[in-house]
């Protein structure tokens, strides 16, 4: 195959080379650019019969090479010969992709709009040429640069740019140059010339173009050049915008033998232009269909990338396919689930153990916060105890039937393949969901963090929960955030607190004892900083790698068990809050179904509607988010069969007036990464993480709801020595990391960073920024309307919340304009 490589025309052979595959495309490119005079001059004929062959843009390759001279010693210095070192440094770049990189177009525009062109340059030597387009851009009134110095530009050029007289060597420092590798080597192409530089004293980048009147011969591999392309910019750029991404365009252009032939045929400026704007359509038709021939193309047979369409009506029949094809998917690797990791080669029972410790204190101590904020918030009692107070129902039977009904609801869903539905759910819905949740952890530790110090700093004291029945608690039993843990099954005792309690100032006014208020502001924020610092150790250039990786999966337990210590330990004289348990309410006893009347029983169906709706959307999200392509999960989904297993669970939960469970946000995400193989990688600069492979097991998730299962035995003590600020300090530890991998916030966080410190991601190089911060902002105000709903003072407000998460849908699809979600589409 035909390869394109980037070489120095006169520099050495490299040291060292950076591969970087190219994606897709087709160019055109010469086999011998020695001959292209010759074909000149033989007519179009001669040119399509030799070189007329389509070469595929897999093969193309770029090689991007920089001289850096290393200034010699002073007896090297002091030598006749003038000895010196010369560094060189090779690397593959990819061919600019002008259908998905908006950069492309943006050049050659600017370009075009400013244009400096030199047709007929008459200059021999290479320091006449660059000299003369250097001229060229300062005699330009649109690219004035009142600081710039013409010689130190055309110094810095050069690797002897400050080099003794003695040791000069006069080569370019940066270039691009493309070649075509054979079998028999490497054959370059000599008729263009890239050359790229930087300097602080610019301000803009700049852009020349010189056609040479005859070829000129400029020593090894470039031999005949006719084209030379000097591309300046300023050092601080944004990542898309620097003088390598700059001449990485127009390198991609110049790559082609047909449209330097049409160059060359060139008369005016503006003939060369049009030839500039033609070669960048035929790009962009190549990017988008890299089938079509480049010759023989019509707009009738360009391809086009169709979006998934929404489902139709025949999807969600027959009955159970759904859960059929999920059962066929995941039951050939269902052993595997059990034996990875355990069984034959790359073993990870250590990774197995820290994680299962990781999941088992995830959903073990928000368990035990959510239920303290609901007693605290309610004084005992959820939210479906305040309903059945005040229309006089029985609370077990009305929360058994309200179970009841979201199971079957939730089976329906199931059988009918609603989960088809979450199609139409984007990541961008996705990921504002996941941010409003992790928003409202942070909500419930500050929150319980202004509730101590107004108990004990002020002396302020709420003991009527009909009062604060507006706070942002569960909804109808889950948990603050609207999310409630996989293993929620202490949340009983906790919040279904005795009467006694439930009642109107049964509790006197606490003393102030401002000091523990204080030690709870400390404590609070020592478990967030030293678990976030444990997570962050595996970055750290401290102790072994296999130990680093230990400590950040151990950082929740750690950080747990080491301010539980210190606070009931080293500050025992010092009174902290503790979580209420209440032994004398049985775990399994069965409610009482009969008791109920009709209209209450329609009034459970209604608030179970609901509620399911709820489920279903998070359970999928949260799947949705696990499952995610960059997490490279490779046995499967299984959505409708979740949901029914879900389904069946809670019917039993709902008869003992248990708490239900669904998969929980963001304790499934932070699962699966504890579980992945992580790499950091660099581009441009920037160091980001990238998953290279995850142990898919339930051996984890098994271990940990056995250990929930056993802390039962835990109660009273040593569980209720965990002092509620550690708790709070768990939910900002939670918040953070969730926010870790969100892209939205990461947007978010664009608008505070300076454009040169923007990461090269996806959505950077293809979009164009202002459309970024459009889509950024619908996104805001979608989280905003949750969060006006979630966090409602208004009463039973919450309970249609998932009815607002439904109507973001149309916002996606209905709202924004066809072109519009074309290019959002290219942001998620």
């Amino acid at each position: 195959g035909l390869s394109a490589l980037m070489l120095c025309p006169t520099c050495p052979p490299c040291a060292n080379e950076v591969r970087i595959l190219q994606g897709s495309g087709y160019l055109k490119c010469d086999v011998d650019d020695a001959s292209e005079t010759r074909e000149e001059s033989l007519g179009d004929e001669a040119f399509d019969t030799v070189n007329s062959s389509i070469v595929s843009g897999e093969s193309i390759r770029f090689f991007v090479n920089v001289n850096l001279e290393v200034q010699p010693t002073q007896s090297e210095s002091e030598s006749p010969g003038g000895y010196g070192l010369l560094h060189t440094s090779r690397k593959y770049l990819k061919l600019k992709n002008f259908e998905e990189e908006i950069r492309a177009h943006r050049d050659l525009d600017g370009f075009l709009a400013r244009a400096s062109i030199i047709l007929n340059e008459t200059a021999t030597s290479l320091d006449d040429v660059l000299r003369a387009m250097l001229c060229r851009l300062a005699q330009d009134s649109h690219n004035t640069e009142p600081d710039c110095n013409l010689d130190l530009l055309m110094a810095m050029l050069f690797t002897d740019a400050g080099a003794p007289m003695e040791g000069k060597v006069h080569l370019l420092s940066d270039t691009i140059q493309g070649v075509t590798a054979t079998v028999t080597g490497v054959q370059y192409q000599q008729s263009w010339l890239c050359i790229i530089c930087t300097s602080k004293a610019l301000l803009k980048r700049h852009v020349c173009i010189s056609r040479l009147v005859r070829p000129q011969n400029w020593g090894e591999n470039s031999c005949e050049v006719r084209f030379v392309i000097l591309v300046l910019a300023p050092p601080k750029m944004k990542s898309t915008k620097t003088a390598t991404e700059v001449g990485r365009t127009f390198a991609t252009m110049f790559l082609d033998i047909t449209f330097r032939q049409k160059l060359l045929k060139t008369r005016t400026e503006e003939e060369f232009k049009e030839a500039l704007v033609h070669q960048r359509q035929l790009l962009t038709i190549m990017s988008h269909c890299p089938s079509i021939s480049t010759k023989d193309y019509s707009m009738s047979s360009i391809c086009t990338h169709r979006p998934p369409q929404p489902p139709r009506h025949k999807d969600f029949l027959p009955m159970g396919r759904g859960i059929r094809e999920d059962i066929a998917r995941r039951f050939p690797v269902y052993p595997l689930d059990f034996t990875d990791g355990i069984i034959g080669k790359n073993k990870a029972v250590g990774k197995y153990i820290t994680t299962t410790l990781f999941l088992y204190f995830a959903c073990l101590l928000p368990t035990i916060a959510f239920g303290s904020l609901n007693d605290e918030n309610t004084n005992g009692a959820i939210v479906i105890r305040g309903i059945c107070d005040d229309y006089n129902l029985d609370f077990s039977t009305f929360y058994a039937w309200t179970g009841l009904w979201n199971s079957f609801f939730l089976a329906l869903y199931a059988l009918f393949n609603l989960s088809l539905v979450m199609s139409l759910f984007k990541r961008s819905t996705e990921e504002i969901i996941a941010l409003f949740i992790s928003i409202t952890f942070v909500l419930d530790a500050v929150k319980g963090m202004v509730k101590i110090f107004q108990k004990y700093y002020c002396g302020h004291n709420h003991g009527n929960y009909y009062e604060d029945r507006s706070s942002p608690v569960s909804l109808l039993g889950l948990s603050p955030s609207l999310n409630s843990s996989l293993h929620a099954a202490l949340n009983t005792s906790l919040l279904a607190g005795p009467p006694e309690l439930t009642s109107v100032g049964s509790q006197g006014p606490e003393p102030l004892a401002r000091d523990t208020a204080v030690l709870s502001l400390l404590i609070m924020l020592g478990t967030l900083w030293l678990s976030y610092t444990l997570y962050q150790f595996k970055k750290s250039p401290y102790l072994h790698p296999y130990m680093r990786e230990i400590l950040s999966d151990c950082a929740l337990p750690i950080s747990v068990l080491t301010f539980s210590l210190i606070s009931s330990y080293g500050f025992q004289e010092i009174k902290m809050g503790k979580f209420r348990y209440n032994p004398s309410k049985s775990l399994f006893e069965m409610a009482e179904m009969h008791s109920l009347s009709l209209v209450a029983v329609s009034g459970a169906m209604g608030l179970g509607f609901l509620l399911s709706m709820l489920f279903f959307i998070e359970q999928n999200l949260v799947a949705a988010l696990a499952n995610a392509p960059e997490n490279r999960l490779v046995k499967g989904t299984a959505y409708h069969w979740d949901l029914l297993l879900i389904a069946i669970i809670n019917t039993g939960l709902s008869l003992f007036g248990l708490p239900w469970i669904h998969a929980a946000y963001p304790h499934s995400p932070l699962h699966v990464r504890a579980l992945a193989l992580v790499e950091e990688r660099v581009e441009n600069g920037h160091i980001y993480e990238t998953i290279v492979s995850v142990k898919e097991t339930r051996l984890t998730s098994l271990g940990a709801s056995i250990l929930v299962g056993f802390s039962l035995l835990l109660l009273p003590f040593p569980l209720q020595w965990i002092p509620k600020p550690v708790l709070y300090g768990l939910f900002l530890y939670i918040a953070l990391t969730s926010i870790d991998g969100n892209q939205l916030f990461a947007r978010m966080v664009l608008l505070l960073k300076d454009q040169t410190s923007y990461p090269p991601t996806h959505y950077i190089r293809r979009v164009p920024q202002r459309k970024i911060h459009y889509f950024t902002g619908l996104q805001v105000l979608q989280l905003l309307l949750l969060c006006a709903f979630g966090m409602s003072t208004l009463p039973y407000m919450k309970m249609i919340f998932p009815l607002i998460m439904i109507a973001m849908i149309p916002i996606r699809y209905g709202r924004v304009a066809k072109p519009e979600r074309e290019t959002i589409s290219l942001i998620v």
